[in-house]
C-alpha cells in the first residue's frame, strides 16, 4: 500500500518534481494531461470520433511520469463528462463515445497504462468539475476554506437534460456499457475503477445516482461479473455514504476489486456534508488502512479535495502536502 496524489503536467515536469520531494511515487492523471486536450476534448467534441487518446500521447506521459521517478497507475476520467454523457443516458451517440473510449482503452493497454476511472454521473451541461457542490468557501478549521454540499439548496437544481430519469433505466445504461467495455478491458488487460457518485445521493437534477451505497457497487460489481471491473474507493464519500467502511473492505478486497482509492476528509452525511482536513474528518483512516492492510490491498490512496489555506497556490499545494504528510504518517503507523 502507498500513499500517490494527483498530478498534472507542466512543461519541465517541476509539479512531478515537487510531489517526488515529498515521497510520492505513485501518480494519478486526468484527460487534461493529454498534449491537445483544449481541441481533443473541446465541448463541441462529445459524440465526434477524433475524442479519444491516441498511443503516442498515452506512451509521452506514461514516460514523463517514469522520467520524474514515479509510475502512472491511472488516468482518472480520460473523456471529460461531455464525452461519455450519451452513454450514461442511452442517447444517440452513445455507440460512437463507447468506441472513442474503447480505442482509449486499447491503446491503455498498448503503452502500458494499467487503470483507467471513471464516474457514472451526468451533471448540467458544460460543468467540468465532477462532484457537484452548493459551496466552495464554506469556513473551515481556521478560516480554511473547504467545499460542502446540502440537498436543501441543491433539490431546487433544474433538470440537468432534457427530462427525468429512472433507476432502472440507469442500470439498463450501464448494463449496456458493461457489455461493450469489459471485453475490451480483458483483451487489453486494463482495469477500469468506478468512483462513488460525489455527493451520494439518491438523485440530482432528475438523473438517479446508482453508485451511492454499498448496494449501488454490489450490483455493479456483480452485473459486470469480471476482475477488469473494480471500484475507486473514495473514502470521502464512503464515510458521507454513512457505511462500513472496514465491511465493505472486507467484503470487495478479498474479491480484488479495490483498484486504488482516494483519501478525503468529509464531516456529515450525503445530504449535508462538509470536506474537511483528514484530521477533522469522520473517517476513522487508521482503522481504514489496517483493514486495507488485512485483505491485502497493493495499491495507493490518493489525497484529495484539501482544503483551501493561508498562502496557498493554485494548485492547493499546501493542503494537499498536509494531507500526504499525515496519510504516509499513518501508513508508517499502520505497517509498524
Amino acid at each position: 500500500m502507498r500513499i500517490g496524489s494527483f498530478a498534472h503536467l507542466d512543461d519541465h515536469g517541476n509539479y512531478l518534481k515537487f510531489l517526488k520531494q515529498y515521497g510520492v511515487d505513485d501518480v494519478v492523471l486526468s484527460y487534461s494531461a493529454h498534449p491537445e486536450y483544449k481541441t481533443r476534448f473541446s465541448l463541441d467534441m462529445g459524440t465526434n470520433p477524433e475524442a479519444h487518446w491516441d498511443f503516442q500521447s498515452l506512451v509521452q506521459v506514461r514516460k514523463a511520469c517514469e522520467d520524474a521517478g514515479m509510475q502512472l497507475i491511472s488516468i482518472e476520467n480520460p473523456l471529460p463528462p461531455w464525452c461519455i454523457d450519451h452513454i450514461i443516458l442511452g442517447w444517440p451517440g452513445r455507440d460512437q463515445q463507447i468506441e472513442n473510449l474503447a480505442i482509449t482503452i486499447r491503446n491503455m493497454g498498448r503503452a502500458g497504462v494499467p487503470v483507467f476511472g471513471y464516474n457514472w454521473m451526468v451533471n448540467a451541461p458544460g460543468l467540468i468539475r465532477n462532484s457537484w457542490r452548493t459551496s466552495l468557501t464554506t469556513p473551515g478549521r481556521g478560516g480554511s476554506q473547504v467545499s460542502s454540499f446540502d440537498m436543501e439548496f441543491a433539490k431546487n437544481a433544474p433538470l440537468f437534460r432534457d427530462r427525468e430519469y429512472s433507476v432502472e433505466e440507469m442500470w439498463d445504461n450501464y448494463a449496456y456499457f458493461l457489455k461493450a467495455i469489459v471485453p475490451v478491458l480483458e483483451e487489453s488487460g486494463v482495469r477500469m475503477a468506478v468512483h462513488p457518485d460525489d455527493p451520494p445521493v439518491e438523485t440530482l437534477g432528475g438523473v438517479p445516482r446508482l453508485f451511492n451505497s454499498f448496494e449501488g457497487y454490489k450490483r455493479g460489481m456483480e452485473m459486470a461479473n469480471s476482475p477488469a471491473s473494480g471500484i475507486n474507493m473514495c473514502l470521502g464519500n464512503w464515510t458521507a455514504m454513512k457505511t462500513d467502511i472496514p465491511a465493505s473492505i472486507r467484503y470487495f478486497g478479498p474479491k480484488g476489486l479495490i483498484i486504488y482509492g482516494h483519501a478525503q476528509g468529509v464531516q456529515g452525511h450525503a445530504n449535508n456534508f462538509r470536506e474537511s482536513f483528514l484530521d477533522d474528518a469522520d473517517c476513522d483512516f487508521f482503522t481504514v488502512l489496517c483493514t486495507l492492510k488485512e485483505v491485502g490491498f497493493d495499491s495507493a490512496l490518493m489525497p484529495g479535495h484539501s482544503p483551501h489555506t493561508q498562502y496557498e497556490d493554485s494548485q492547493g499545494n499546501i493542503g494537499l502536502i498536509y494531507a500526504i504528510g499525515y496519510m504516509k504518517g499513518i501508513l508508517d503507523s499502520v505497517n509498524r
